[in-house]
């Protein structure tokens, strides 16, 4: 039972399951606000346009009710299902504008990520063509050898 608690604890802790519970949570309040935005502001004004009394009021009746009988209204609610409709267009829009806006972001950061390593990459190559003139200016042991041995034969005479 101790191991049992301890992988969930790892699991609870683990990053990826925090940011899933933060994203869940944050999306749950920004469906709400933007379900507001549709419900409060939006709607009233197509209301006002089409000059109803707001969509959730629009429906088609299957069965009237009859309060005498004990019969309940029986109806199809189309009002609401389109103003469901137009607040999905709405979250769907704004999701789409925030990966649009997370997916440029992102592109300009690899692009200044990729500017750094070719520059990097750029100062190592200059440090390599420099090390390699360098190399070149330097004496090789054949000819150093050579020297030595030219100088031993003009002592040697």
């Amino acid at each position: 039972m101790k191991k049992f608690f301890k992988e969930f604890k790892n699991f609870i802790t683990k990053g990826n399951v925090m940011n899933l519970a933060v994203a869940v949570i944050i999306g749950a309040a920004f469906g709400k606000i933007v379900s507001s935005l549709v419900k409060d502001i939006i709607m009233p004004v197509i209301s006002f346009i089409t000059g109803g009394n707001g969509f959730e009021n629009y429906k088609y009746v299957i069965t009237a009710a009859d309060e005498v009988n004990g019969i309940q209204e029986n109806a199809i609610y189309y009002g609401l299902f389109i103003q469901n409709i137009i607040d999905f267009i709405i979250i769907a829009f704004v999701v789409f504008l925030l990966v649009k806006f997370v997916n440029k972001a992102s592109e300009l950061a690899n692009a200044k990520q990729l500017e750094e390593e070719a520059e990097k990459k750029r100062l190592e190559e200059e440090k390599k063509k420099e090390q390699e003139a360098l190399d070149a200016q330097k004496p090789k042991v054949e000819d150093l050898l050579q020297d030595i041995k030219v100088l031993l034969e003009k002592n040697l005479k």
